[in-house]
């Protein structure tokens, strides 16, 4: 092939701009085939960050030991809020990541675009599960044996004003992220879980703190959960008559699947809230509850991303034994869990060393961390995948199916691999 002399090559503003768009869409060509470099080297840091952030709120966690003691039923409600938040901002991550690769991904103010609608579908979520969560909180404390739970209506005001904060802040990370995964040719679906984790971590707690303070006058709570019940059903009735088809239908395929993660996320709180002394004469170990949780939760994140993106494009199909695409997605995400979850009990024992908490030792929580961490990657990995396949086999959307089913799935089953792992240590 003939090289054109320089005086003879194409030029302008146009030209440049077409050249930008074919390299940043063969990026993201390749992206799809499997995790690269740059793909590794995005969703390492991304946890990394995720693990630093997770161990913050599980330092305010423990310094919390007191608010918890006063209000029984609010560590249930913690990686309940915390993985509510990560499945419905998780899976608008997704869903934009998808329109992203897709090429129809447009930033938006107007109520009819597709961005917007998406925003607006995730504030109703955002209340209507939180609402959810204080009723499952309230109904399945005492059939799980926590009979000592505060009123319904401190509940309602704990989850809903809860959410409502997280979400202002959690919304703005999600839309810059999408925004500048657009500009730039990154993929999306390699960062968007360990950050909106990371990001929703560090929110969530504080706000739930927040809310906490609200709850010293009665005829306030009172007042204020009528108020956000009534929100909440007004948002519904007029989520069924408008004529936003997109935000109507995120909603419809969203509700069903997150009430039923909703109630795994309430009983991870309960599996928690259950081992409370054993936290409380060790608190080192509550530090590790949100980073093991959050690690598991971010690497099925990633991986759900992944391969939702690819069944929207017919790179992969939902097979029973995973095709070689997918096996690399399976495999670089288990890579990823080892030295992050190591870390983890590294950061745990240092915050815990800083800040005077209890604690068996940096060996126990490095122990605690890994093989927890471990069983809840590896069922992630299952999830992950069988999650993803069976959405895409139902006919539904796997981007807001599969990011909720892995992330509340996994919180379960971490928090009971956690627990059980202090207990064979002898620690509970």
């Amino acid at each position: 092939m003939r090289l054109l002399p320089r005086s003879e090559r194409p030029t302008g503003r146009g030209y440049r701009e077409r050249s930008r768009f074919r390299v940043r869409r063969q990026a993201r060509v390749r992206d799809l085939l499997g995790p690269d470099s740059t793909g590794i080297r995005q969703s390492l840091v991304a946890l990394s960050f995720s693990s630093l952030t997770a161990v913050v709120a599980g330092g305010l966690l423990a310094a919390m030991t007191g608010t918890l003691e006063r209000y029984p039923g609010l560590l249930v409600l913690v990686p309940a809020a915390i993985g509510m938040r990560g499945n419905i901002f998780g899976a608008l991550g997704s869903r934009l990541a998808t329109s992203i690769h897709a090429g129809t991904f447009r930033m938006s103010r107007r109520p009819e675009a597709l961005v917007m609608q998406n925003v607006i579908a995730s504030g109703v979520l955002s209340l209507v599960t939180a609402v959810a969560l204080a009723v499952l909180t309230k109904i399945l404390s005492p059939i799980f044996g926590l009979d000592s739970v505060i009123a319904l209506s401190d509940l309602l005001v704990l989850s809903a004003v809860g959410a409502l904060l997280s979400f202002l802040v959690l919304i703005a990370v999600t839309l810059a992220m999408a925004s500048r995964s657009a500009q730039r040719g990154w993929d999306l679906d390699d960062v968007n879980a360990p950050l909106v984790s990371a990001v929703g971590d560090v929110v969530t707690l504080p706000a739930l703190l927040v809310a906490s303070l609200l709850l010293e006058t009665d005829v306030l709570t009172q007042t204020l959960a009528v108020v956000l019940v009534v929100a909440a059903g007004t948002s519904l009735w007029w989520c069924r008559r408008t004529l936003l088809s997109v935000m109507r239908q995120v909603l419809i395929e969203s509700l069903p699947i997150l009430f039923a993660t909703g109630i795994l996320l309430v009983i991870a709180g309960v599996v928690i809230e259950h081992e409370f002394a054993a936290f409380a004469a060790n608190r080192a170990m509550l530090v590790l509850v949100p980073a093991c949780l959050a690690t598991a939760g971010a690497i099925g994140g990633i991986l759900s991303g992944r391969l939702s993106s690819k069944f929207h494009l017919g790179v992969i199909e939902p097979t029973a034994i995973p095709g070689r695409p997918a096996r690399r997605d399976l495999i670089a995400s288990l890579a990823f869990a080892l030295p992050v979850l190591l870390l983890n009990g590294f950061l745990a024992h240092l915050t815990s060393s800083i800040f005077g908490f209890e604690s068996p030792g940096m060996t126990s929580l490095v122990w605690i961390s890994t093989i927890g961490g471990l069983i809840a990657t590896v069922l992630a990995g299952a999830i992950g995948y069988y999650g993803t396949a069976l959405a895409v086999r139902a006919g539904v959307d796997p981007d807001t199916y599969g990011m909720p089913l892995v992330t509340s799935s996994v919180d379960l089953g971490g928090a009971a691999a956690l627990v059980l792992t202090i207990g064979w240590m002898g620690l509970s």
